[in-house]
């Protein structure tokens, strides 16, 4: 295995994937807490895949971060027939209780693999690593949380959440914002070569990371998984 001096990871379906019974707990809270015009759950659940694909679609075109509030505040108002009426909602209790719902029904692993090569690229003490994840419904908070539950954040040097620095994947301040965190004393000499970004997504990693001018792997999404970077060279 030829090592290269840093290692970027995307999060969501590159090391982890949602629980589906977290997805469904989701709607029932929505469905129970603000569902005035008594949309059927089928319905509700339609909603957040819309506003999922919706914001996801904007957040890479506009570089910046709709944060997770403003995206339950538009669930519950289309749910509402667009009621813009929001003064009954508490938002400190409704993001206190969105992530006690992502603990209650953690994400997963993506696959078997993946701590294993995270293991391997840490042990062999050449390369740094990194979490760069643009965030929809879960924030930056609480996946720190879920990476450490899982394991992951024993293998990861720093990490960097899209609604924490208000940049979205492909946006190259993003990327330039994750070169400008690399250790410089571990890696005095460190050349944009030397770095690799790993995801599933064309647009937001590949090519985010190809404006950059530092290598990518595309995984998942193909006929890749993480185990692939263990046969891949500088």
């Amino acid at each position: 295995m030829a090592f290269y001096k840093h290692y970027s990871f995307d999060l969501w379906l590159t090391l982890i994937k949602s629980n589906p019974t977290y997805k469904q707990e989701r709607v029932q809270y929505f469905f129970r807490n603000f569902n005035g015009k008594h949309k059927s759950i089928d319905e509700i659940a339609i909603t957040f895949r819309q506003v999922d694909l919706m914001v996801n679609a904007i957040n890479e075109k506009a570089g910046k971060n709709v944060d997770a509030e403003e995206m339950y505040l538009m669930i519950i108002s289309m749910i509402n027939d667009y009621d813009f009426n929001f003064n009954d909602v508490d938002l400190k209790v409704l993001d206190h209780d969105m992530e006690q719902i992502v603990f209650a029904h953690m994400p997963k692993l993506y696959c078997g693999d993946c701590l294993d090569v995270l293991a391997k690229i840490k042990e062999s003490g050449k390369s740094s690593t990194n979490i760069l994840s643009n965030t929809g419904f879960i924030k930056g908070k609480t996946l720190k949380k879920v990476i450490e539950h899982l394991g992951i954040g024993r293998f990861i040097d720093f990490q960097l959440y899209s609604d924490e620095v208000r940049m979205s994947k492909p946006s190259t301040g993003f990327f330039q914002l994750m070169l400008d965190r690399i250790d410089r004393t571990k890696h005095p000499e460190l050349l944009l070569t030397d770095v690799i970004h790993v995801g599933d997504n064309p647009h937001a990693d590949v090519r985010g990371a190809e404006a950059m001018g530092i290598n990518s792997m595309l995984i998942n999404s193909n006929n890749l998984s993480i185990s692939n970077l263990l046969y891949d060279t500088v």
